[in-house]
């Protein structure tokens, strides 16, 4: 058997030995071969990590040599190596798992439990909301971590770059700040969605996404609304790339070739079709963490260090109603199916009229179907359709109809997917053929409501699926 002493001693030996060739590259910071000191130094830990059968993760300086690289270099193949070694790092060590589960014994007996990595190093210093979580996180100059109040700003920069009318394609900073958000988002995830799982609020409390959120150092309900905004610029800003060439501005204080700048520009444009959906990961962890949260508050699990904070979806709610032009930048970008269709079903309800309930005890008390089938059967007379196009407008209607639909339909799919029995799987195709039709309906009474009305691209898509699918099953 190896000698542990020794093992020990020879990590150390290698770590010293890696940070050596960082602490090298560093010297002679704007050569080429410090770039290539630089690259040498996270294959060399790629190799001593990830490459080996039983390899260990790095320590703390490495991981921070690492991710400093991530947020201050400046040479492209540099940033794109630094994060996707930060990526795979937290890919082969995971901070938190569930353990303890055992095929062969039957689900009732087999009980996963959470495993989490105290010592794991973290990108994030939450929990911390004193002075020295300030000096402790680092400035932006320096590469450090990040605090709260940090990854507030990183967001607020991310959404200041989408609203620049020249989206700076070929500077670094956007391209870094979009990968560093990233990589926080696969670090909250990787801590949240295992502690999520327990259904356990005690361990879903600790997760870093928990802690951040309750930060005292942020404002939360001015950090989502920046969330949401970030969501809805992405989805103009990729609509307006992908309709025309991307601009390729020059820089003459660089100066760089022309094949620079022409790379950079494409990888930023790659790593913007892909923040949209960390951006939604992001939102659907909070939303599922404030589930968890009222959960966790019925059943008297909560005390007064949880503090409450206005849950997501109604900040969304109102973002949307305050400003219509964004429903349909965040519904096309927000692509969760389940969330998705809460939204649709709870802004419709904010305008719906609700029936009066009886007060009468034989008459018992009117229920609201609060369901999307519920929403859909108030478009079955005039009246009602009248009523909510007067209050939404046509096209908002069309809008939160069709995304509803679709978002139903997915769910119910995968529903009839999964059943194995046949009398499941009959009656989960008559609740879609039945949605379809509902649907159809919906938008005649749409059009004979509203003469003028025209059917916009995403109605039309929602009306030529559901008019295929009842074809298919007739």
């Amino acid at each position: 058997m190896a000698n542990p002493s020794r093992s020990n001693e020879r990590a150390v030996i290698e770590d010293n030995m890696l940070l050596t060739m960082f602490d090298a590259s560093i010297t002679n910071d704007t050569t080429q071969d410090s770039l290539d000191e630089r690259i040498a130094f996270l294959d060399a830990v790629r190799a001593s990590s990830i490459g080996l059968e039983y390899g260990k993760p790095p320590n703390s300086k490495i991981y921070e040599a690492v991710f400093q690289m991530l947020r201050t270099g400046k040479s492209l193949q540099l940033i794109v190596a630094s994060y996707k070694l930060l990526v795979d790092l937290e890919k082969r060590f995971p901070r938190a798992y569930l353990s303890g589960e055992d095929v062969s014994m039957s689900p009732s007996t087999s009980t996963p439990e959470l495993v989490v990595d105290e010592e794991a190093w973290s990108p994030l210093i939450v929990g911390l909301d004193n002075a020295t979580a300030v000096s402790e996180a680092g400035g932006k100059k320096s590469g450090g971590r990040l605090d709260s109040s940090s990854f507030h700003r990183l967001i607020e920069e991310l959404a200041e770059t989408l609203t620049e009318s020249n989206n700076q394609a070929a500077s670094m900073k956007p391209l870094q700040n979009l990968l560093l958000f990233q990589y926080l988002v696969i670090v909250l995830e990787g801590d949240f969605l295992p502690r999520n799982a327990t259904m356990n609020w005690s361990l879903q409390r600790e997760s870093l996404l928990n802690l951040l959120m309750g930060s005292r150092k942020i404002n939360y309900k001015s950090l989502m609304k920046d969330c949401i905004k970030v969501i809805c610029l992405l989805c103009q800003l990729l609509q307006n790339v992908l309709s025309k060439n991307l601009e390729v501005e020059k820089s003459s204080e660089s100066q760089l070739s022309e094949n620079y700048h022409i790379a950079l520009s494409l990888a930023f444009l790659e790593v913007l079709k892909n923040t949209h959906v960390f951006m939604g990961k992001l939102l659907v962890m909070i939303m599922a963490l404030d589930m968890s949260r009222k959960k966790a508050d019925i059943e008297g699990h909560t005390s007064r260090v949880d503090s409450p904070r206005t849950p997501l979806v109604d900040i969304v709610l109102d973002e949307l109603a305050y400003d219509k032009d964004n429903i349909p930048h965040f519904l096309k970008i927000f692509s969760e199916p389940k969330w998705k269709l809460e939204i649709v079903v709870q802004y419709f309800w904010k305008y719906i009229r609700k029936p009066a309930a009886r007060t009468r005890r034989s008459n018992g008390d009117t229920v609201v179907d609060a369901t999307f089938d519920g929403v859909v059967k108030c478009f079955s007379n005039s009246t009602g359709t009248k009523s909510i196009i007067k209050k939404i407008g046509a096209d908002v209607v069309q809008l939160l109809l069709a995304h509803g639909f679709l978002a139903q339909l997915s769910i119910l799919l995968e529903r009839n997917a999964n059943d194995n029995i046949a009398e499941d799987r009959e009656e989960g195709a008559n609740a879609l053929v039945d949605l379809c039709h509902t649907l159809i309906s919906a938008f005649d009474s749409l059009r004979s409501t509203d003469k003028d009305m025209e059917i916009l691209s995403i109605g039309k898509e929602a009306l030529f699926t559901a008019a295929s699918y009842i074809s298919m099953e007739s």
